[in-house]
């Protein structure tokens, strides 16, 4: 058993925005597995939703360089310490030089990328020019990642929030005015919706069923929503089964007929229902209005991580980004396709430094 650490635990709650108690519970559970945590925290519902999994924690800014024949093109992202720095003309400078030397490398990896020759001084690797750029600046600095992308198509680009997204987008397509338009935006599109995937097909059927247990596990950990006939089944039994407290039971009974009596429910009373919900989850997903719920969620689920798939949020009536795509490619008399794409945030994942400002200038003053 890995011992659990309160760095770990804290880093969890960063991540998916739960209760303390509850990421100890989960990384107990999952033997300090972090990836199987998050997991355990969304099948019970424990988790935030997933936009905010990766909530910007750390400063810096993401850069893309596109070749002039727009046909190469990377992404990266450059962290560092202070959101005034990231700020700074001088840093700027130095993350399109970072960018344009990770569009030109044929490094797989960033420790790869970082022990090549920096394309502007080549007495330096990429490391010892980020090191220099330290001393210039005076915050530490971190080339965090990269993406580099080749294409038969044509790359488009799109920086939003002054840095904290960066959209790389790969199109196969004739290049017109009006496909870099649509290219753009998709790229926004992008920005804005944070899709995972292009279309379902890309999905690993490992994956769809993973989501789809979590789905129904997490439905079941949500009484409240559950179809009313199971609901009150629920209830019966806890009733029968004499599982709440006094306290529970009272107001159940006073609150019933109210469609928010689960806000009069304690914790612990919610918990038992959830916990009755899980011992049935054989016979539910046998059980037509069950089936149909969990299948709503999940084509829900499926349309929010599948670009083509999501409302498109320029749209002035009902349209989907596939809809929108095929329009342009009819009025155009070309096939256009959305090869890949890969979207940074500045800091998801990462951890923010928090500081005393008048302390940290009391720091520096000696005092």
């Amino acid at each position: 058993m890995a011992a659990i650490t309160a760095a770990m635990v804290k880093e969890l709650r960063e991540i998916t925005g739960s209760g303390m108690m509850d990421c100890k519970k989960a990384l107990t559970e999952t033997d300090g597995n972090f990836d199987e945590a998050i997991e355990y925290l969304r099948k019970r519902g424990l988790a935030q939703a997933e936009k905010k999994a990766s909530r910007i924690a750390a400063e810096g800014v993401c850069d893309i360089f596109i070749s002039d024949d727009n046909k190469t093109g990377a992404i990266v992202e450059v962290n560092s310490e202070t959101d005034f720095v990231a700020k700074n003309e001088k840093f700027r400078d130095y993350v399109e030089q970072v960018a344009q030397a990770a569009s030109e490398t044929d490094a797989a990896t960033i420790e790869e990328f970082l022990a090549k020759p920096w394309k502007f001084d080549t007495s330096k690797t990429v490391d010892e020019a980020r090191a220099a750029q330290v001393a210039v600046i005076g915050e530490n600095l971190k080339v965090r990642r990269f993406i580099k992308f080749n294409t038969n198509g044509f790359l488009v680009k799109y920086i939003h929030m002054n840095g904290k997204i960066g959209i790389l987008l790969d199109v196969d397509a004739p290049m017109n005015d009006a496909t870099v338009e649509c290219a753009k935006n998709i790229a926004m599109q992008i920005a804005a919706m944070n899709p995972s995937y292009v279309k379902k097909e890309e999905i690993s059927a490992e994956t769809l069923a993973k989501e789809k247990e979590i789905i129904i596990d997490s439905s079941l950990a949500d009484p409240a929503s559950l179809p009313k006939p199971i609901l009150n089944a629920i209830i019966q039994e806890t009733l029968d089964n004499n599982k709440w407290n006094d306290t529970d039971k009272a107001s159940y009974e006073e609150q019933k007929a109210n469609k928010f009596w689960y806000n009069f429910i304690s914790d612990e009373g919610m918990q038992v229902l959830r916990d009755i919900a899980a011992t049935h989850k054989a016979e539910y997903l046998e059980n037509k209005i069950f089936a149909g719920l969990v299948d709503g969620r999940f084509a829900k689920r499926l349309k929010e991580i599948c670009l083509v798939d999501q409302d498109y949020v320029k749209a002035e009536d009902k349209e989907n980004v596939a809809q929108y795509i095929a329009k342009v490619s009819k009025e155009n008399g070309c096939t256009f396709t959305v090869t890949r794409f890969v979207r940074f945030e500045t800091g998801e994942g990462l951890e923010k430094r928090n500081e005393n400002f008048a302390e940290e200038v009391a720091k520096q003053m000696g005092q």
